[in-house]
């Protein structure tokens, strides 16, 4: 009844604001994810794109990411959909990275057509890495015997419970240039001219706000408040969209995380705090 009489008013009597639908992007950003331990990739996200996306009352959308990297191809995903409903709505995007937007943080963030950060943002790390563990000591100081059967002799490769092979880490390096070079076409095709001419903006550094300006990684320093009012007038007001809830009010993951074919309860658990180790070091690279 509200919007029905807000409609039939005169225009000048009318106090309309712009509504800018806000989507949160946090965390380390990864396949797999539950209630217990939510990951930041395309399933558990695309509710709330979905939903910023086809509001009617804007014509541009805000994303909040504030992640240190993780899965590439997720990172690419969820690049991916955003300028795809971007296309697909007419919306323009605006990408506001906050305490960090670095590797595959900085990939998703390539999808916005203006990119802001705070001063003391983490901007950058177009790179690629790969990290894990090895137990293969461990697995004999506590009494366990690993046991693999394959058909195809490099089907165990980087096998993280046995001894590290030179083979394995060549091969494992001429998939990161792979990688590596479609990061660095991804923001030369973003940033365009933007782009400053310096040879360490895909040498994996990352840098603060400020001179992530300088070099064009972003377009200007500040916060999603100040920047939108200042693009859509003082009245516009910025709209939090959530994705989907279960019953109990709990956001809903956006799929299982499940277990190998024959690992056993030992490998699980370890595998389980290698994980977490692994998220830990991500969020240090940058102080965190």
């Amino acid at each position: 009844m509200k919007d029905l009489f807000r409609r039939y008013l005169p225009a000048r009597f009318r106090k309309e604001e712009t509504v800018i639908p806000v989507v949160r992007l946090q965390g380390t950003i990864m396949s797999g994810g539950s209630q217990f331990r939510p990951a930041l990739n395309l399933a558990s996200v695309a509710p709330a794109l979905e939903k910023a996306f086809a509001s009617k009352k804007s014509s541009a959308v805000a994303i909040q990411i504030n992640s240190p990297g993780g899965s590439p191809v997720q990172s690419r995903l969820i690049y991916r959909r955003i300028r795809d409903l971007a296309a697909e709505h007419n919306k323009k995007v605006y990408v506001f990275a906050e305490d960090v937007a670095a590797s595959g943080g900085y990939m998703i963030a390539l999808a916005g057509d203006v990119i802001i950060a705070d001063e003391t943002s983490i901007v950058g790390s177009i790179g690629v890495v790969s990290g894990g563990f090895g137990f293969p000591e461990l697995l004999k100081k506590i009494g366990v015997e690993r046991r693999v059967y394959t058909a195809g002799e490099n089907k165990a490769i980087l096998d993280p419970f046995q001894p590290e092979k030179e083979g394995d880490i060549e091969y494992l390096k001429t998939l990161q240039l792979e990688i590596h070079k479609v990061f660095i076409d991804m923001v030369k095709q973003r940033r365009g001219a933007k782009l400053a001419d310096d040879p360490t903006i895909f040498s994996g550094l990352f840098w603060t706000g400020i001179r992530a300006k300088e070099l064009g990684l972003i377009d200007g320093l500040g916060h999603a408040r100040e920047v939108l009012r200042r693009d859509f007038g003082e009245k516009v007001k910025l709209e939090l969209v959530s994705g989907q809830r279960s019953f109990f009010g709990r956001r809903m993951p956006g799929v299982s995380v499940g277990s190998d074919i024959g690992a056993s309860a030992g490998e699980g658990a370890i595998a389980a705090l290698a994980q977490t180790a692994e998220d830990k070091a991500l969020w240090s690279r940058f102080g965190l």
